[in-house]
């Protein structure tokens, strides 16, 4: 459904929106700072949220900072998304057991929705939960754990006014402000939030907050700060499509100088908000009477997942790393019809070797000199 325009929450009553989501039996997550960065994580009181802190990012660099500002969300994002949520990173598929005559049963857990309300989701981690409903909800084999939990996720999203030096969600066209797939939306200032709704959900709730009318000073607030924080991006991906070109630049001598730096570590996989790679294993138990098979997050940067009937399809860190990067910004144009990159820059600042992603497309698809 469209977003409307609900009104304006002070910022001293945005403890109400939590207590009332938590009387709506929801669990609450939200943006907390813990050993240095910022994660989701379950709360019922808006004073363990960020308030004041800032973070700086920068290829292979995160670092937070506090000031004086009453602003909660002023910050660009942390190394999670919402993929955890949904996409569990172990999840069992079935259990098998040994019965008393001897033969095997095999289980199928029953998936399990339970309502979870997340608060200070970022328009790229959107466009990335998106692409992971595509994968797996809209195919020919849906996840019935994934639907699950999606069906009993309430996302709250906030209005990116802070990006991070890595950050060009503008130029894929998945942020810095949340457009789609939200409940509520949240634009913050100084004084407090101005709330759109985007969901009958969202509605329901809001009409239990009495919010105050929006001023016209409040809207041309919201309009400056998306306008800024469109121009404090300076990455941003090619201007044209990257569809075939990188397929075309399979023997550039750039790939060779990305292989000597990438540890194929599979940091940049594992914060991405779309990669949906995984593995799949079974743990018997020590009797040998039961099992478990389970899938678990994998990353195509490891020798496993190129092993297949016993040849390693990509047997060296630049067949690796290209695969990633082609996959990402060119294959998935065929099948999800996009690119798989929601400009959220994590893969940038968590990346040891401190290898830029936008830069290295650049370079590859000819759009920027070595």
């Amino acid at each position: 459904m469209p977003s409307t325009l609900a009104g304006f929450l002070p910022r001293d009553h945005l403890q109400m929106l939590v207590d009332l989501l938590l009387t709506e039996g929801y669990e609450v997550y939200g943006p907390q700072l813990q050993e240095g960065a910022i994660l989701y994580l379950r709360f019922d009181d808006v004073a363990r949220l960020p308030q004041g802190i800032h973070d700086q990012q920068a290829p292979g660099v995160y670092r937070t900072h506090t000031s004086d500002s009453p602003r909660y969300f002023d910050w660009a994002n942390g190394p999670e998304s919402l993929k955890p949520f949904l996409f569990a990173p172990r999840e069992v598929i079935w259990q098998s057991r040994r019965t008393a005559d001897g033969s095997i049963e095999f289980i199928p857990p029953e998936p399990v929705s339970r309502k979870t309300a997340v608060l200070g989701v970022r328009a790229c981690d959107l466009a990335g939960m998106r692409l992971q409903d595509q994968h797996f909800m809209e195919g020919e084999f849906a996840d019935p754990w994934y639907a699950a939990r999606r069906e009993g996720l309430f996302l709250i999203s906030v209005n990116c006014a802070k990006p991070a030096d890595t950050c060009f969600c503008a130029s894929t066209g998945d942020g810095p402000s949340a457009t789609h797939s939200f409940d509520l939306n949240l634009t913050e200032l100084d004084d407090g939030f101005l709330v759109e709704t985007g969901s009958s959900e969202g509605e329901r709730l809001v009409d239990t907050l009495y919010l105050r009318e929006v001023t016209d000073q409040q809207l041309a607030a919201q309009q400056q700060q998306h306008k800024e924080a469109v121009a404090a991006q300076s990455r941003a991906l090619p201007a044209f499509p990257l569809k075939d070109l990188l397929q075309a630049n399979h023997d550039h001598p750039r790939w060779d100088d990305i292989a000597e730096r990438c540890l194929a570590c599979g940091n940049c996989t594992q914060v991405c908000p779309s990669c949906f790679c995984h593995s799949e294993g079974d743990l018997a138990s020590l009797d040998g009477q039961s099992s478990e098979h389970a899938r678990e997050w994998d990353s195509c940067f490891t020798s496993g997942h190129g092993y297949l009937a016993g040849f390693q399809i990509r047997p060296d860190i630049k067949s690796r790393y290209r695969q990633w990067m082609t996959h990402k910004l060119d294959h998935w144009h065929e099948q999800y019809g996009r690119s798989g990159c929601t400009g959220c820059g994590r893969c940038t600042t968590w990346c040891p070797a401190e290898i830029d992603f936008v830069k290295e497309a650049r370079i590859i698809s000819g759009e920027d000199e070595v």
